[in-house]
Protein backbone atom coordinates (compact mmCIF):
# COMPACT_ATOMS: atom_id res chain seq x y z
CA UNK A 1 0.00 0.00 0.00
CA UNK A 2 1.62 3.29 -0.72
CA UNK A 3 2.23 6.05 1.87
CA UNK A 4 -1.07 8.14 0.81
CA UNK A 5 -3.26 4.87 0.47
CA UNK A 6 -2.18 4.01 4.69
CA UNK A 7 -2.77 7.64 5.69
CA UNK A 8 -6.11 7.77 4.31
CA UNK A 9 -6.50 3.87 5.28
CA UNK A 10 -4.99 5.32 9.08
CA UNK A 11 -7.85 8.68 8.98
CA UNK A 12 -10.60 6.38 8.04
CA UNK A 13 -10.05 3.71 11.04
CA UNK A 14 -10.03 6.57 13.05
CA UNK A 15 -12.83 8.67 12.25
CA UNK A 16 -14.73 4.79 12.27
CA UNK A 17 -14.41 5.18 16.31
CA UNK A 18 -15.49 8.57 16.44
CA UNK A 19 -19.80 8.81 17.26
CA UNK A 20 -19.94 12.69 15.78
CA UNK A 21 -18.48 11.22 12.60
CA UNK A 22 -20.82 8.18 12.14
CA UNK A 23 -19.34 7.90 7.88
CA UNK A 24 -16.53 9.17 5.97
CA UNK A 25 -18.76 11.41 4.34
CA UNK A 26 -20.31 13.52 7.39
CA UNK A 27 -18.84 17.63 7.57
CA UNK A 28 -17.86 16.34 10.91
CA UNK A 29 -15.89 13.93 9.48
CA UNK A 30 -14.04 15.76 6.68
CA UNK A 31 -13.27 18.51 8.88
CA UNK A 32 -11.44 15.80 11.07
CA UNK A 33 -9.83 14.30 8.38
CA UNK A 34 -8.85 17.89 6.90
CA UNK A 35 -7.09 18.56 10.61
CA UNK A 36 -5.60 15.47 10.53
CA UNK A 37 -3.74 15.87 7.23
CA UNK A 38 -2.45 18.90 7.95
CA UNK A 39 -1.06 17.73 11.42
CA UNK A 40 0.61 14.68 9.33
CA UNK A 41 1.71 17.19 6.79
CA UNK A 42 4.50 18.42 9.94
CA UNK A 43 5.76 15.16 10.95
CA UNK A 44 9.57 14.28 9.77
CA UNK A 45 12.03 12.22 10.19
CA UNK A 46 15.30 12.35 12.45
CA UNK A 47 17.85 11.18 12.20
CA UNK A 48 21.23 11.22 14.30
CA UNK A 49 24.53 10.24 14.60
CA UNK A 50 26.80 10.38 17.97
CA UNK A 51 29.51 11.91 18.33
CA UNK A 52 32.51 9.40 18.31
CA UNK A 53 33.21 7.90 21.90
CA UNK A 54 29.45 9.03 22.96
CA UNK A 55 29.24 7.55 26.78
CA UNK A 56 25.40 7.55 25.77
CA UNK A 57 26.28 5.03 22.74
CA UNK A 58 26.10 1.86 25.06
CA UNK A 59 22.13 2.56 25.58
CA UNK A 60 21.14 4.79 22.41
CA UNK A 61 23.48 3.12 19.93
CA UNK A 62 25.74 5.35 17.88
CA UNK A 63 23.06 5.83 14.76
CA UNK A 64 19.60 7.05 15.67
CA UNK A 65 16.42 7.13 14.13
CA UNK A 66 12.82 8.63 15.57
CA UNK A 67 10.59 11.75 14.39
CA UNK A 68 9.74 14.93 14.94
CA UNK A 69 7.11 17.36 14.55
CA UNK A 70 7.21 21.19 13.31
CA UNK A 71 5.55 23.66 15.57
CA UNK A 72 7.90 26.96 15.09
CA UNK A 73 7.20 29.28 11.76
CA UNK A 74 10.73 29.09 11.47
CA UNK A 75 11.29 25.39 11.05
CA UNK A 76 11.28 24.67 14.89
CA UNK A 77 11.10 20.94 15.62
CA UNK A 78 10.09 19.18 18.79
CA UNK A 79 11.03 15.79 19.31
CA UNK A 80 11.97 13.59 22.08
CA UNK A 81 15.56 14.65 23.77
CA UNK A 82 17.46 10.75 24.06
CA UNK A 83 17.58 10.89 20.54
CA UNK A 84 19.68 13.76 20.33
CA UNK A 85 22.35 13.47 23.44
CA UNK A 86 25.71 13.85 22.30
CA UNK A 87 24.70 13.94 18.43
CA UNK A 88 27.82 14.68 16.14
CA UNK A 89 25.44 15.05 12.95
CA UNK A 90 21.44 15.83 12.57
CA UNK A 91 19.35 15.32 9.97
CA UNK A 92 15.70 15.73 9.08
CA UNK A 93 13.34 14.10 6.84
CA UNK A 94 10.26 15.88 5.02
CA UNK A 95 7.09 14.28 3.68
CA UNK A 96 8.40 14.23 0.11
CA UNK A 97 11.68 12.45 1.52
CA UNK A 98 13.83 15.17 1.17
CA UNK A 99 16.91 15.17 3.97
CA UNK A 100 18.00 18.34 5.60
CA UNK A 101 20.83 18.80 8.10
CA UNK A 102 19.85 20.33 11.16
CA UNK A 103 21.23 21.48 14.61
CA UNK A 104 20.59 20.51 17.63
CA UNK A 105 18.46 23.93 19.59
CA UNK A 106 17.59 22.61 23.14
CA UNK A 107 17.76 19.47 25.04
CA UNK A 108 15.65 19.47 28.26
CA UNK A 109 16.55 17.08 30.98
CA UNK A 110 13.23 17.11 33.48
CA UNK A 111 11.08 16.98 30.72
CA UNK A 112 13.09 14.99 28.45
CA UNK A 113 11.79 17.21 25.11
CA UNK A 114 14.11 18.03 22.59
CA UNK A 115 14.31 20.79 19.87
CA UNK A 116 16.09 21.34 16.35
CA UNK A 117 16.11 23.40 13.36
CA UNK A 118 17.17 22.65 9.97
CA UNK A 119 19.50 24.86 8.64
CA UNK A 120 17.85 24.98 5.37
CA UNK A 121 14.23 26.22 4.89
CA UNK A 122 11.61 23.80 5.28
CA UNK A 123 8.88 25.53 2.33
CA UNK A 124 5.57 24.51 2.53
CA UNK A 125 5.38 23.40 6.18
CA UNK A 126 2.93 24.85 8.47
CA UNK A 127 3.84 24.20 12.45
CA UNK A 128 0.83 22.37 14.43
CA UNK A 129 -0.76 23.96 17.21
CA UNK A 130 -0.38 22.51 20.73
CA UNK A 131 -2.96 21.51 22.57
CA UNK A 132 -3.34 20.35 26.09
CA UNK A 133 -4.12 17.20 28.01
CA UNK A 134 -6.37 18.26 29.49
CA UNK A 135 -9.27 17.94 26.58
CA UNK A 136 -8.72 14.62 26.44
CA UNK A 137 -9.86 11.30 28.36
CA UNK A 138 -9.82 7.87 28.66
CA UNK A 139 -11.58 6.67 25.72
CA UNK A 140 -10.91 9.21 23.41
CA UNK A 141 -9.65 8.48 19.95
CA UNK A 142 -6.12 9.74 18.91
CA UNK A 143 -3.59 9.67 15.55
CA UNK A 144 0.28 8.98 16.37
CA UNK A 145 2.35 9.89 13.25
CA UNK A 146 5.72 8.76 12.71
CA UNK A 147 8.53 10.28 10.01
CA UNK A 148 11.12 9.35 7.54
CA UNK A 149 10.55 7.28 4.44
CA UNK A 150 8.86 4.57 6.65
CA UNK A 151 6.78 7.53 7.91
CA UNK A 152 2.63 6.06 8.88
CA UNK A 153 0.38 7.24 11.02
CA UNK A 154 -1.74 5.00 13.15
CA UNK A 155 -5.02 4.85 15.26
CA UNK A 156 -4.63 4.97 18.96
CA UNK A 157 -6.56 5.46 22.19
CA UNK A 158 -5.90 7.09 25.30
CA UNK A 159 -6.20 4.85 28.20
CA UNK A 160 -4.83 6.71 31.23
CA UNK A 161 -3.16 9.83 32.14
CA UNK A 162 -0.88 9.94 35.30
CA UNK A 163 3.08 10.64 36.62
CA UNK A 164 5.73 8.54 35.42
CA UNK A 165 8.94 7.51 37.12
CA UNK A 166 11.79 6.00 34.78
CA UNK A 167 14.26 3.81 36.09
CA UNK A 168 17.13 6.55 34.53
CA UNK A 169 16.31 9.44 37.60
CA UNK A 170 13.54 10.36 35.24
CA UNK A 171 10.18 11.87 36.95
CA UNK A 172 7.16 13.89 35.44
CA UNK A 173 3.72 14.45 37.13
CA UNK A 174 2.07 14.15 33.97
CA UNK A 175 2.42 11.99 31.01
CA UNK A 176 -0.16 10.28 28.52
CA UNK A 177 -0.69 6.60 27.96
CA UNK A 178 -2.08 4.99 24.91
CA UNK A 179 -2.69 1.53 23.28
CA UNK A 180 -2.26 0.12 21.35
CA UNK A 181 1.21 0.92 20.79
CA UNK A 182 2.95 2.06 18.10
CA UNK A 183 6.69 1.04 16.65
CA UNK A 184 8.92 3.47 16.39
CA UNK A 185 7.54 5.56 18.94
CA UNK A 186 10.68 7.77 19.48
CA UNK A 187 9.85 11.46 18.71
CA UNK A 188 6.17 10.42 17.13
CA UNK A 189 3.70 12.96 18.17
CA UNK A 190 0.22 12.17 19.25
CA UNK A 191 -2.70 14.52 18.01
CA UNK A 192 -6.04 14.55 19.19
CA UNK A 193 -9.04 14.96 16.36
CA UNK A 194 -8.65 18.96 15.93
CA UNK A 195 -5.02 18.09 14.96
CA UNK A 196 -3.74 19.79 18.09
CA UNK A 197 -0.50 18.30 19.42
CA UNK A 198 -0.82 16.55 22.54
CA UNK A 199 2.48 14.88 23.02
CA UNK A 200 5.42 13.62 22.11
CA UNK A 201 6.45 9.88 22.13
CA UNK A 202 8.86 8.34 24.66
CA UNK A 203 8.44 4.70 25.67
CA UNK A 204 7.05 1.56 24.67
CA UNK A 205 5.12 0.26 28.26
CA UNK A 206 3.54 -2.66 28.86
CA UNK A 207 1.26 -1.60 31.76
CA UNK A 208 -0.50 1.49 30.13
CA UNK A 209 -3.39 1.31 31.91
CA UNK A 210 -1.06 1.47 35.23
CA UNK A 211 -3.06 -1.19 37.11
CA UNK A 212 -2.56 -4.86 37.69
CA UNK A 213 -3.53 -5.62 34.05
CA UNK A 214 -1.20 -5.92 31.71
CA UNK A 215 -1.67 -3.61 28.30
CA UNK A 216 0.76 -3.02 26.21
CA UNK A 217 1.09 0.48 24.93
CA UNK A 218 3.33 4.03 24.74
CA UNK A 219 4.19 6.58 26.98
CA UNK A 220 3.75 10.45 25.68
CA UNK A 221 5.21 13.65 27.49
CA UNK A 222 2.50 15.83 26.85
CA UNK A 223 2.95 19.42 25.73
CA UNK A 224 1.45 20.77 28.84
CA UNK A 225 5.19 20.65 30.27
CA UNK A 226 6.78 22.35 27.07
CA UNK A 227 4.80 25.49 27.00
CA UNK A 228 6.10 26.85 30.48
CA UNK A 229 9.80 26.05 29.00
CA UNK A 230 9.59 26.53 25.41
CA UNK A 231 10.91 30.08 25.23
CA UNK A 232 13.55 29.50 27.97
CA UNK A 233 14.82 26.30 26.32
CA UNK A 234 15.46 27.91 22.48
CA UNK A 235 17.13 30.96 24.77
CA UNK A 236 18.93 29.02 27.22
CA UNK A 237 19.60 25.21 25.58
CA UNK A 238 17.72 23.92 28.58
CA UNK A 239 15.62 24.67 31.59
CA UNK A 240 16.31 25.26 35.01
CA UNK A 241 14.84 22.66 36.09
CA UNK A 242 17.41 20.31 34.42
CA UNK A 243 20.26 21.54 36.47
CA UNK A 244 19.31 19.14 39.20
CA UNK A 245 21.51 16.61 41.16
CA UNK A 246 22.37 13.05 39.05
CA UNK A 247 23.93 10.04 40.74
CA UNK A 248 24.23 7.65 37.94
CA UNK A 249 21.80 5.17 38.81
CA UNK A 250 19.55 2.51 37.31
CA UNK A 251 16.71 1.42 39.77
CA UNK A 252 13.52 -0.24 40.01
CA UNK A 253 10.46 0.02 42.32
CA UNK A 254 8.81 -3.02 44.10
CA UNK A 255 6.81 -3.56 47.01
CA UNK A 256 7.60 -0.10 48.22
CA UNK A 257 10.93 -0.61 47.66
CA UNK A 258 13.53 1.01 46.02
CA UNK A 259 16.19 -1.03 44.34
CA UNK A 260 19.75 -0.37 42.45
CA UNK A 261 19.77 -2.17 39.43
CA UNK A 262 23.15 -0.93 37.46
CA UNK A 263 25.61 2.37 38.13
CA UNK A 264 26.75 3.81 35.42
CA UNK A 265 30.75 3.97 34.07
CA UNK A 266 32.31 6.65 36.14
CA UNK A 267 29.19 8.00 37.71
CA UNK A 268 28.90 9.40 41.47
CA UNK A 269 27.22 6.12 41.92
CA UNK A 270 30.16 3.80 41.05
CA UNK A 271 32.57 6.23 42.89
CA UNK A 272 30.57 5.58 46.12
CA UNK A 273 30.33 1.89 46.01
CA UNK A 274 27.29 1.47 45.30
CA UNK A 275 26.20 -1.84 43.84
CA UNK A 276 23.70 -3.57 41.83
CA UNK A 277 21.02 -5.29 44.55
CA UNK A 278 21.32 -2.56 46.78
CA UNK A 279 18.43 -1.52 48.27
CA UNK A 280 17.73 2.83 48.96
CA UNK A 281 15.67 3.23 51.73
CA UNK A 282 16.59 6.99 52.61
CA UNK A 283 18.03 10.28 51.22
CA UNK A 284 18.93 12.89 54.00
CA UNK A 285 17.52 11.01 56.54
CA UNK A 286 14.54 10.96 54.91
CA UNK A 287 12.79 7.48 54.08
CA UNK A 288 11.62 6.99 50.37
CA UNK A 289 9.52 3.83 49.28
CA UNK A 290 8.94 4.96 45.52
CA UNK A 291 11.39 6.47 42.89
CA UNK A 292 9.06 9.52 42.62
CA UNK A 293 10.06 9.81 46.42
CA UNK A 294 13.68 8.94 45.54
CA UNK A 295 13.99 11.32 42.91
CA UNK A 296 12.20 14.50 44.34
CA UNK A 297 14.34 14.44 47.58
CA UNK A 298 17.16 13.96 45.68
CA UNK A 299 16.18 16.88 43.53
CA UNK A 300 15.25 19.14 46.51
CA UNK A 301 19.41 20.04 46.25
CA UNK A 302 19.57 23.63 45.16
CA UNK A 303 22.56 23.18 43.15
CA UNK A 304 23.40 20.03 40.86
CA UNK A 305 26.97 19.19 42.87
CA UNK A 306 25.60 18.88 45.77
CA UNK A 307 26.89 16.52 48.83
CA UNK A 308 23.67 13.98 49.09
CA UNK A 309 23.73 11.17 51.81
CA UNK A 310 21.85 7.75 51.22
CA UNK A 311 21.14 5.71 53.56
CA UNK A 312 20.84 1.95 51.82
CA UNK A 313 20.68 -1.70 52.52
CA UNK A 314 23.75 -3.64 51.14
CA UNK A 315 23.76 -7.05 51.54
CA UNK A 316 23.16 -7.43 55.48
CA UNK A 317 24.11 -4.43 56.46
CA UNK A 318 22.27 -0.42 56.32
CA UNK A 319 25.25 1.88 55.27
CA UNK A 320 24.99 5.56 55.20
CA UNK A 321 26.97 6.53 52.33
CA UNK A 322 27.39 10.01 50.89
CA UNK A 323 27.97 11.07 47.50
CA UNK A 324 29.10 14.01 45.63
CA UNK A 325 26.31 14.39 42.64
CA UNK A 326 26.62 16.01 39.12
CA UNK A 327 25.18 17.88 36.87
CA UNK A 328 24.34 14.88 34.23
CA UNK A 329 24.67 17.13 31.02
CA UNK A 330 28.59 17.60 32.12
CA UNK A 331 29.21 14.25 31.80
CA UNK A 332 28.00 14.06 28.00
CA UNK A 333 29.16 15.72 24.98
CA UNK A 334 27.05 18.39 23.83
CA UNK A 335 25.30 18.65 20.52
CA UNK A 336 26.81 21.74 18.44
CA UNK A 337 24.42 24.54 19.09
CA UNK A 338 23.44 24.13 22.60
Amino acid sequence: MSKPSRLWFAFLVLLSTLAQAATPTTPAAQAVIDALTRANAAVVGVQVTATPGARSAESLGKDRSGSGVVIGADGLVLTIGYLMLEADTIQIVTQDNKTLPARAVAYDLATGFGLLRPLLPLRGVSPVPLGSQADVKAGDALMAATGGEDGDVAMTQLVSKRSFSGYWEYHIDAALFTSPPIGNHSGAPLFNQRGELLGIGSLFVGDALGDSRRLPGNMFVPVDLLKPILAEMQRTGSSKQSRRPWLGLTSSEQGGRVQIVRTNKDSPAEAAGLQPGDVVLAVDGSKVSSLEEFYKRLWAHANPDDEVQLTVLQGADIKTITLKAVDRMSTMAKPAGI
